[in-house]
């Protein structure tokens, strides 16, 4: 039974109903829980008065969704929404239909707006840029935006603390689809600044405050195995990150195809090691079949990644993962997923590596895209999220009811994940057929608040705590 005495958001008391009528249809939510929330007055490009408790807030004592419950769709989503996955609540491939559910792209519609939690306050910081997808804080507070299909990287500056860009200025032209972006040597006076186009690795000459590059790129790797922009092309997105001593650098590189193990996929689905003169490669782990996002543990030095697992056997299969790397570590992919789990389509290929197949720590609601991800270790965030893991969900295609499209973060017990992952932005789907915003990557600013790339909206949105 539900205790309606406790202070429970209104996306977990759905979701808790639903679970408790488990044979019911899926339950069509009030209109508060899939509407932006509004005062009804504010223009489009002003942002609403916070969120009644009601419809959001953290919950003091969180009940977590599981089971069925922890799969529903986006209709379920509202910050503080708990949910935890397991092995155990895989299905059978094929168990639905496999679907393409491409969603339709809208303008952001009068008076809608992100849901955050109560006491926090989403605004847009910059916008009417080109489709910025990841995007990473220089020391000094600047953020640099990779604009891949634009070839470019921007610098954006909040020169008077306002919480808006005054400066908007094109770093670098002229790249590959341009993604990952790290700053070296680690520390408050970087020397260069890496960028990982989909074909190589490249650096920049950089000193502090620089909003150009000083000089030409110099080749760091040069055999990257490129992608094209999906469809056919394999994917395309190349993160990169260097270890906290500064000492290796590490690269992602997500597969050619869905499922396939043929020659082409030789040095993708791979997290790549180096030093950093792109040097000493050497495969770190393997079987990821896209980690898009990389990210350092900051007190334990351990590498993190977000990954895409594979599409088409059904709406809850195969789960997004976001995980803890290990070195030398084989998390399956193409014939095998989450453990010893066989892909039907590779059926009695490769049984002597069944056992060697990685669990991944934290399993995310199947196809939900999971890109960006980064660590919050600043102080203007309430305590209870220093530490956390915050990681965009781009959304789905390949599921018949949307999931995704909001920004999850991870409940962490010390440095160990517990398994969950909560509901802290969400509010960008109009309805099951549209929507008007994309979460790629997350940053935190030098400022303490989180700064949330939209692809869709073309928009970095600034997240920061204000107090109820």
């Amino acid at each position: 039974m539900i205790d309606c005495g406790r202070s429970l958001s209104l996306g977990v008391v759905l979701a808790l109903f639903a679970l408790s009528c488990e044979s019911r249809k899926e339950m069509a939510p009030p209109e508060q829980a899939a509407t932006p929330v509004s005062t009804g007055t504010e223009a489009a490009s002003q942002p609403p008065k916070s969120a009644t408790p009601a419809e959001n807030a953290k919950l003091s004592d969180p009940s977590v969704l599981t089971g069925n419950a922890a799969k529903r769709d986006w209709k379920s989503d509202a910050p503080g929404v708990r949910r935890k996955l397991t092995t155990s609540d895989l299905p059978a491939p094929y168990a639905t239909e496999s679907v393409r559910n491409q969603p339709s792209k809208v303008s952001q519609p009068e008076g809608a707006w992100p849901k955050v939690p109560t006491g926090f306050v989403a605004e847009k910081f910059a916008s009417e840029l080109s489709a910025p997808r990841m995007i990473r804080t220089a020391p000094n507070g600047d953020l640099f935006v990779a604009e891949s299909k634009s070839d470019r990287v921007r610098i954006l500056r909040d020169a008077d603390g306002d919480g808006k860009a005054e400066l908007n200025e094109i770093f670098a032209k002229g790249l590959s689809q341009p993604f990952g972006i790290a700053f070296y040597p680690p520390g408050d006076a970087p020397q260069y600044v890496y960028i990982a186009n989909t074909g190589s690795i490249v650096r920049f000459p950089y000193r502090t405050g620089d909003t150009k590059a000083r000089g030409k790129s110099e080749t760091i790797v040069a055999n990257v195995s490129g992608g094209g922009m999906l469809e056919g092309g394999g994917h395309w997105t190349r993160d990169i990150v260097f270890s906290k001593d500064g000492s290796k650098l590490y690269l992602s590189v997500g597969s050619k195809s869905n499922v396939d193990d043929a020659e082409v996929e030789n040095r993708r689905a791979r997290i790549f090691e180096y030093t950093p003169d792109g040097k000493n490669e050497r495969v770190y782990a393997s079987g990821i079949r896209n980690p898009v996002g990389l990210a350092i543990q900051p007190q334990t030095g351990d590498l993190w990644t977000s990954v895409n697992e594979r599409d088409e056997l059904g709406d809850d299969l195969v789960p997004d993962y976001i995980t803890r790397v290990n070195a030398d570590g084989f998390y399956g992919w193409p014939w095998y997923y989450i453990g010893g789990n066989q892909d039907p389509r590779h059926a009695g290929k490769h049984p002597e590596l069944k056992d060697r197949v990685l669990i991944p720590d934290v399993l995310i609601q199947s196809h939900s895209a999971s890109l960006g991800l980064t660590f919050y270790e600043a102080d203007q965030f309430p305590k209870e999220y220093r530490g956390r893991v915050f990681a965009a969900e781009h959304g789905s295609w390949n599921r018949s009811s949307r999931t995704g499209y909001k920004l999850i973060s991870l409940p962490m017990n010390g440095a160990k994940p517990t398994g969950e992952y909560e509901d802290f932005m969400t509010g960008f789907v109009k309805s099951e057929d549209e929507v008007w915003g994309r979460p790629v990557a997350v940053t935190v600013g030098r400022d303490g608040a989180l700064y949330v790339a939209d692809d869709v909206g073309d928009v970095i949105w600034r997240v920061a705590y204000k107090g109820t």
